[in-house]
């Protein structure tokens, strides 16, 4: 395994739901550890600061470090664990999946269950199971075992447990958490390249706290840095699988680098857009065109910062996101850090008077 695999590997692995992104925030901070001045919000993202050749102007990468998890908010006598979600899980990918609690005392393996199929109504069994009438086994003896033994407490974080799997061609990755893990890697590279490169401009790359539950550390981390430039590093919705139209989504795994045209929190400059398109062309960066009509990124809380702030997507498309295990490829990750370099070379004082006139 080359050392990129054993990055995404390391960065996919670590849990870090929203609101207990610390893990992660320590893995990118060891990376990056002297090639970039390190600074926070006060919520939680880290902010590393690569500056060129000129202050300005200020151009901030956002990368969200959460993933999609859950809370223990209750404890049963029998020793179960009741949880609520963190972020937007649909219940049909949720049932008899591993997962990790997060204790003061360590990390404990579990399962998500509900009643087993086998004592269901033929009418139960045709419904999906709620999330309010699933659980968490830890393998507890009852809740005094669960509290005291394990000392697992109400407000303790769960995350999902996959590993890192490199399918049959190896360039499709198989892990959790890509959403938005891969985008946290490829800002950690791109910070990585411009240790090497001129670039004239200061950039900030962010990694950004409860993006799934709100885009919040994308509002807070952008009043630390009042950018003059945005862009925010994601994965997006893969149309390459069965029963999805190209209208529906139009990105393919291996086709390059997906540039937003739209989402729903996020309309980019066409200036802006145009430009990205430019740079990955005159390059010879493969790239795609891609829209979203629900969700959006944090660049949707960033491009509405002070007088606004002009911003950009780019994301690597992703099967089965919001899941335990989603597929990426490798082409389009290392793309992405391509593209993103080559922009910010290009990105000066002249060229972006030119873009918001």
């Amino acid at each position: 395994m080359d050392k990129t695999l054993e990055w995404l590997k390391q960065i996919s692995e670590v849990a870090g739901p929203s609101g207990y992104e610390q893990r992660v925030k320590v893995l990118l901070a060891e990376r990056l550890a002297g090639k970039a001045e390190v600074s926070r919000d006060r919520i939680g993202s880290i902010i590393f600061k690569k500056k060129g050749t000129v202050d300005d102007p200020r151009i901030m990468l956002a990368s969200h470090m959460d993933e999609i998890g859950f809370m223990v908010k209750h404890i049963t006598k029998e020793g179960y664990l009741k949880f609520t979600t963190l972020g937007g899980w649909w219940e049909q990918v949720m049932l008899g999946q591993r997962v990790t609690v997060m204790t003061a005392k360590g990390d404990l393996p579990g399962i998500i269950g509900s009643k087993p199929p086998h004592i269901l109504t033929p009418e139960e069994r045709k419904k999906v199971v709620q999330k309010k009438e699933m659980y968490i086994d830890i393998g507890a003896a009852d809740e005094k075992d669960a509290k005291e033994r394990f000392g697992v407490r109400p407000g303790d974080a769960v995350a999902p447990y996959s590993t890192f799997t490199p399918l049959a061609d190896e360039k499709y990755l198989m892990a959790k958490a890509w959403d938005n893990r891969i985008g946290c890697a490829v800002m950690t590279d791109v910070i990585e390249a411009l240790h090497q490169e001129i670039h004239p401009n200061t950039v900030y790359g962010v990694g950004t706290v409860q993006e799934e539950v709100g885009l919040r550390g994308a509002k807070t981390s952008a009043s630390v840095i009042d950018p003059h430039f945005a862009f925010a590093v994601d994965t997006c919705v893969a149309g390459d699988t069965p029963g999805v139209s190209d209208d529906q989504a139009s990105s393919r795994l291996g086709k390059g680098v997906a540039i937003s045209i739209y989402d729903a929190s996020l309309i980019p400059l066409p200036k802006l857009r145009d430009f990205a398109v430019a740079v990955a062309e005159e390059n010879n960066i493969p790239y795609q065109l891609e829209f979203t009509e629900g969700g959006g990124t944090d660049a949707g809380r960033i491009h509405i910062h002070g007088q606004g702030v002009p911003s950009l997507v780019l994301s690597l498309p992703t099967r089965y996101i919001h899941s335990h295990n989603s597929i990426i490829h490798r082409d389009d990750y290392d793309a992405a850090v391509r593209l993103i370099v080559a922009i910010l070379k290009k990105l000066d004082a002249a060229k972006y008077e030119e873009l918001i006139k």
